[in-house]
């Protein structure tokens, strides 16, 4: 006998219109249909999970729970209503809800009763060995449905159903499918308006009789559809089963079509915050480049974005976020989120690609979340990919998704784009994992990066593989003309050429906190370059904009206590009445202020050990140039702008605390005629080339990894 749960596991929800309730039959319905239809109605319902999936049908659990075993195809049912309408279960643990079916089965004299009732009836052949659960079920000819068998079960007290002339079944006076299902409608708060409801036979007839969006399988029995009468709610389209549910949700826009290109990153290009969905403050990055792409009506790209959604509590989980582009959201526990991005993405592998292996930490539950969150997201996006489809993936984030993706879906053509740096194959070689990645990295038809350098290093890496993908190099920029306008609008705004409260010399570095940006040794160097030169003190000040990262990830913990300490105490050394050398905003601004800041500051101060890009350079001289102030861009080495940007900028390396004075010092001691010269050679090597076509570009590459070798490409 199946555990049973108390009732009051079934908890109200609260009513949404955004309910959206899928109410299907087993055989000839869901399990109807050829392969090929049944494959596309379990993609389409992977890649929509906000559907929620109810069975209904004759079968009993235990027939229901065999057929999930040993059919890959069949989705997870949230709850299924079985015993032709007789049982509720509660999906997610298997357990009986008592109460409902209590109601349901009001009446109910038990099978041996209606055994004995009916044994004068030989035609009545009892189904034995087929589970059953407070009804009692015979085999039929049609022929021998006589008013006669009829009177003795309603006499009983109970009610019939008949169906695909062979199936009769003797149930309590108040079961039935539709009327369990209204049931349980009633009781989690769902509205009829959300509900569409699909079947094959007339067991099925009591869930026409809801209200609800209904469909009607072609291959049904012909007594169904002549009951049902006409309405614009019910749905006959001439297809067999699965092929008919997936074209009633797609009628119903509950589904979208798979699509040619389907993009893959962690995040979603808009974040829930404070009861709303948010777009990012700034026009630049990933995010903002490829939410232009996708939604940019003037172009034909037909491209689905697929990315994590992080529910706290999935009962809770916001509305969908209109965005002007497809969104495939996959829904992730935030513990799973926890283990995956906050332990294995910043505390395994960014310390790799930050080519600091010392820092590397793993931990085998943290690995575990990496590994599946991948494999979610690679069934998530196969799902979502039509054949021959263009995947499109970002970072290091879903390393494992081309191995799982190919495997599973050989016809794809699978690029991926590094925005951070790519490591040297020794550095690489000291991750726990390193040989499971590179096998996955592996299976790409492209990969694509910022620099030269960071490609030599992945295909050192492949280079004996036999598969190695083909790669390209291309550099990210920036929306040149909105930087340039806001500038300019902001600058008009201002009645001085500095921001309230700025010193005289201002040094300025915009970036999230992160050990890889050196913040601290950027607060040593000020200490040193104030005592070497100590006509600066009391007219120079370094404005740090540094905003924490998301709640969570410790990776930066130490340091974060680092640069508290350092501003402190350089502060503390130097300070003189109202002037501290070292201003320190923790916390992100809007993006129109950061502008502010650009046009302040006299020198912007980049000193990454390692950065993929570092797109706040190529922005500071964009503002700088549009509103013509001249600045100084001191730029580390070690980041993916250097690599474009070498023969103008001030290159700096951060490793050498000597260096670091010595180049900020050249830059605050630049003659103006200097400074303009040295903006124009910096506006000149930017370009003008937008993120929108860097996009398609790349999209243009990984479909045609077969071509010829563009001159980018290696």
């Amino acid at each position: 006998m199946p555990e049973r749960a108390w009732d009051d596991t079934v908890m109200a929800q609260p009513p949404s219109q955004d309910v959206r309730v899928l109410v299907t039959d087993l055989d000839g319905t869901l399990l109807g249909g050829d392969r090929a239809a049944r494959q596309r109605l379990r993609r389409a319902l992977d890649r929509h999970p906000e559907i929620t999936v109810v069975f209904a049908t004759g079968r009993g659990l235990p027939s229901v729970r065999s057929r999930l075993a040993r059919d890959p195809l069949l989705p997870a049912p949230r709850w299924i209503i079985a015993d032709v309408g007789a049982s509720i279960i509660d999906g997610s643990g298997m357990t009986h809800v008592d109460g409902l079916e209590a109601e349901l089965r009001a009446g109910w004299p038990g099978a041996e009763r209606v055994r004995a009732a009916l044994r004068r009836f030989p035609e009545l052949v009892h189904q034995d060995g087929v589970p059953q659960d407070g009804r009692c079920s015979f085999f039929l000819a049609p022929e021998h449905l006589s008013a006669e068998i009829t009177g003795v079960v309603e006499r009983l007290g109970c009610s019939w159903s008949y169906s695909a002339g062979r199936y009769f079944d003797v149930l309590p006076p108040h079961a039935g499918k539709g009327q369990a299902v209204q049931r349980l409608a009633d009781k989690v708060q769902w509205p009829v308006s959300g509900l569409l409801v699909a079947g094959d036979s007339l067991n099925d007839l009591s869930l026409f009789r809801l209200g609800a969006h209904g469909v009607i399988m072609g291959n049904a029995e012909p007594a169904l559809p002549a009951q049902v009468p006409d309405s614009d709610l019910v749905h006959r389209p001439p297809l067999d089963g699965a092929a008919a549910i997936l074209d009633a949700l797609e009628r119903l826009g509950w589904v979208r079509r798979t699509a040619p290109v389907v993009i893959g990153y962690h995040r979603p290009p808009v974040h829930w915050s404070r009861g709303q969905w948010r777009r990012p403050v700034s026009p630049n990055g990933i995010l903002p480049t490829l939410t232009s792409v996708l939604g940019d009506d003037t172009t034909d790209l037909d491209a689905t974005w697929a990315a994590a959604l992080v529910e706290e509590e999935p009962a809770a989980r916001p509305t969908a976020p209109t965005t002007g582009l497809p969104l495939a959201l996959l829904p992730v526990t935030s513990e799973r989120w926890a283990g995956y991005f906050h332990g294995a993405c910043k505390e395994t592998l960014w310390p790799a690609l930050m080519s600091q292996p010392h820092l590397i930490r793993r931990s085998p539950s943290h690995w575990s979340h990496y590994e599946a969150v991948n494999a979610a997201f690679a069934h998530h996006i196969g799902a979502h990919a039509e054949h021959g489809a263009t995947v499109w993936l970002h970072d290091y984030n879903l390393w494992l998704v081309p191995g799982i993706l190919k495997a599973q879906r050989p016809d794809l053509r699978i690029g991926l784009f590094h925005h951070t740096p790519f490591p040297p194959p020794d550095v690489f070689r000291h991750l726990p994992d390193a040989d499971q990645l590179r096998r996955s990295l592996a299976r790409l038809d492209w990969a694509g990066f910022h620099t030269t350098t960071f490609a030599h290093n992945f295909q050192q890496l492949l280079g004996e593989s036999r598969h190695a993908p083909r790669t390209g190099v291309h550099p990210l920029g920036i929306d040149h003309e909105t930087v340039s306008a806001l500038a300019r609008d902001r600058d008009r705004a201002r009645a001085t050429d500095r921001t309230a409260g700025a010193s005289p010399l201002l040094v300025l570095s915009v970036e999230r906190l992160d050990y890889a940006k050196a913040p601290v040794h950027k607060v040593r160097a000020i200490d040193a370059l104030l005592t070497r030169e100590p006509q600066l003190r009391e007219r120079l000040r370094f404005r740090l904009v540094c905003p924490p990262p998301e709640p969570g990830i410790r990776a930066y913990d130490a340091t974060r206590t680092a640069l508290e300490t350092a501003v402190a105490n350089v502060n503390a050394r130097w300070r003189s009445g109202s002037w501290e050398p070292v201003d320190y905003r923790p916390y992100a601004l809007p993006f129109p202020q950061v502008v502010d800041q650009y046009l302040a500051a006299d020198v912007f101060w980049v000193t990454s050990v390692a950065d993929g890009m570092n797109l706040a350079a190529k922005e500071y001289v964009t503002a700088r140039a549009a509103t013509g102030r001249p600045g100084v861009l001191v730029l580390s080495r070690h980041t993916g702008a250097a690599e474009q940007l070498a023969s103008a900028a001030l290159l700096t390396d951060p490793h050498s605390p000597q260096d670091l004075v010595d180049i900020l010092y050249r830059a605050l001691t630049m003659p103006a005629s200097q400074r303009a010269a040295h903006t124009a050679d910096l506006v000149a090597l930017l370009g003008t080339r937008s993120p929108a076509d860097w996009a398609c570009t790349i999209l243009a590459e990984i479909r045609g990894v077969t071509g010829a070798v563009t001159d980018d490409a290696r």
